[in-house]
């Protein structure tokens, strides 16, 4: 621990603007991407990559890795989350993937729901509990089809006693999700699924929450104590005692206090010993996405008030049902609600930020939808509405180049 890390002396004091290119340098989303890495690089960066259901013009694990590598294959994403034993699914930001070598670091989070002995207000029967643990060992990984049944009913939240057995086992460690199967949850037991070096760990809850502090400064670059909080949706009891002892050092950020002020941060020292330059990438983004799932972190950072408008009624939508911010230049600078109808991308609101009705940002817009196209197999692109109509001439004019 550092001096000032002891004593919250602030190791530097940074501007909005350079703590929001620390903050995309962090995210893989400034400078050369690690190609070579791959999408396990990105995952392994980023410590979690948060999982939906939603589909629109591929589901959020898919679009992560493509904000940060570009076209990579679809086949490749899936095949770098599950079936090649990098990986697991947990309770982490939200459900999330993440790197199989996380796996030591939710002991705590195991521990927790042990202890707490019962998942979101579900009970099952020990016999049942333990039935699925035994016909696992004996014919290895399953569904929970396969298992006995997902379901009562048809409702999706009425989950037969063999699915609230093996969910209750995921949350306790005992059994594992490393693989999907048509987006099908594949279930394993543990001690059979986790390689033996990191099931046989045995790390206390301050050390599980301390390493995890430390991988998501790393991953935000810089961040105020509620953006690590809420990075892997840890509880203040369980942060304060150890962030001083993190390895993040405690820096000021202007503007992000109230007002403009300063406000006080931690930051990754790596993350400070170098400027961050390259490249700005171009792209849509997942609402889901880590650069912006934080609500209150994207509009301190970008000045974007940016909510997911899919569980909103549909006529009080403003951008949309799955709007996905554009970034360009760094900046998040305008809207789309995509959707595909065959063969074509369908942009069924767009909105762009700026003077002139952000008429400055029609090439990065035309951009990122033509490569969004090509990666999901569209020939067309196809605008809807447009918040400047008076800019529909020249946004089709630079679709069609």
């Amino acid at each position: 621990m550092t001096a000032a890390a002891a004593d919250h002396t602030p190791v530097a004091v940074l501007g909005a603007d350079d703590a929001r290119r620390i903050a995309l340098r962090a995210q893989g989303l400034l400078g050369a991407p690690e190609r070579r890495a791959g999408v396990r690089g990105v995952l392994r960066h980023l410590g979690a990559v948060q999982l939906d259901t939603i589909s629109v013009l591929a589901r959020s694990h898919e679009l992560v890795p493509y904000a940060r590598l570009g076209a990579v294959g679809r086949p490749a994403v899936e095949a770098a989350y599950w079936g090649a034993g990098g990986s697991f699914e947990y309770w982490s930001h939200a459900a999330c993937v993440l790197p199989v070598e996380e796996w030591p670091l939710f002991a705590f989070r195991r521990r927790h729901y042990r202890d707490r002995g019962h998942l979101w207000g579900h009970q099952v029967a020990p016999a049942t509990y333990r039935a699925v643990l035994d016909k696992l060992r004996a014919e290895g990984p399953l569904t929970s089809t396969e298992l006995g049944g997902a379901k009562r009913t048809a409702e999706w939240w009425d989950w037969s006693d063999t699915k609230i057995a093996v969910e209750r086992a995921l949350a306790f460690g005992d059994v594992v999700c490393t693989e999907r199967r048509s987006w099908k949850r594949v279930y394993a037991l543990a001690e059979q699924a986790v390689p033996e070096a990191l099931f046989g760990q045995d790390r206390s809850d301050e050390e599980c929450v301390r390493t995890l502090v430390a991988q998501a400064g790393a991953a935000l670059g810089v961040a105020t104590r509620a953006d690590l909080l809420d990075y892997h949706r840890l509880r203040a009891e369980q942060l304060d005692p150890v962030l001083a002892d993190s390895g993040l050092v405690p820096v000021q950020v202007a503007g992000w206090g109230p007002d403009g002020t300063r406000a006080a941060a931690w930051a990754d020292p790596a993350a400070l010993a170098t400027a961050p330059r390259g490249r700005h990438r171009t792209t849509l983004l997942s609402p889901f996405d880590s650069l912006v799932w934080d609500r209150a972190r994207t509009e301190r950072i970008f000045g974007m008030t940016h909510r997911l408008e899919a569980y909103t009624p549909k006529h009080k939508r403003v951008h949309g049902y799955f709007a996905m911010p554009l970034l360009a230049g760094g900046r998040l600078v305008g809207r789309v609600d995509p959707a595909r109808e065959g063969r074509t991308l369908v942009a069924r609101q767009v909105s762009l930020t700026g003077d002139r009705g952000g008429a400055r940002h029609l090439e990065a817009l035309a951009a990122a939808l033509r490569e969004a196209a090509a990666w999901v197999g569209c020939q067309d692109v196809r605008v809807e509405a447009l918040h400047d109509e008076r800019l529909r001439p020249a946004l089709e004019k630079l679709l069609t180049e």
